[in-house]
């Protein structure tokens, strides 16, 4: 059995939601001059590792692997959940927070980018964790 994981202090978890939030913003907004699939596919990987980052500190005592699956969960579902239309939806998906949530078509590479930039986010959660323990 994997032993739980001990809390982040929530200062250092509001900086990595928040910083991860607005790198990713920045990616999608800003004339920064990079090139259109660094755009998408930066935008995408940010936005799954900040999923990951909301899910370990909602549960904060989960082992990382957890909060790292239960993270691939809800991006693949949100991801299927394109597949889904309805009036109301729709409308909302056109907006800017609609797409920036919930996104607008349905692509399986975007699942699989979610999947492998939540494994970079363990394993700077765990690194910070090592290093907050040799730091005590």
């Amino acid at each position: 059995m994997t032993r739980p994981s001990s809390p982040r202090p929530s200062w250092l978890s509001a900086i990595l939601i928040l910083g991860t939030l607005a790198a990713g913003l920045a990616i999608r907004t800003l004339p920064l001059g990079l090139q259109p699939a660094i755009i998408k596919h930066g935008g995408s990987i940010l936005w799954a590792m900040m999923i990951y980052w909301i899910v370990s500190t909602a549960r904060p005592r989960w082992p990382r692997d957890r909060a790292g699956l239960a993270a691939i969960v809800v991006t693949t579902a949100i991801e299927l959940s394109q597949r889904y239309h309805s009036p109301a939806l729709d409308v909302f998906r056109e907006t800017r927070m609609g797409a920036l949530l919930l996104g607008r078509v349905f692509a399986i590479g975007d699942v699989l980018a979610y999947a492998v930039a939540i494994g970079p986010a363990v394993a700077i959660d765990r690194y910070l964790a090592a290093m907050s323990r040799s730091g005590e």
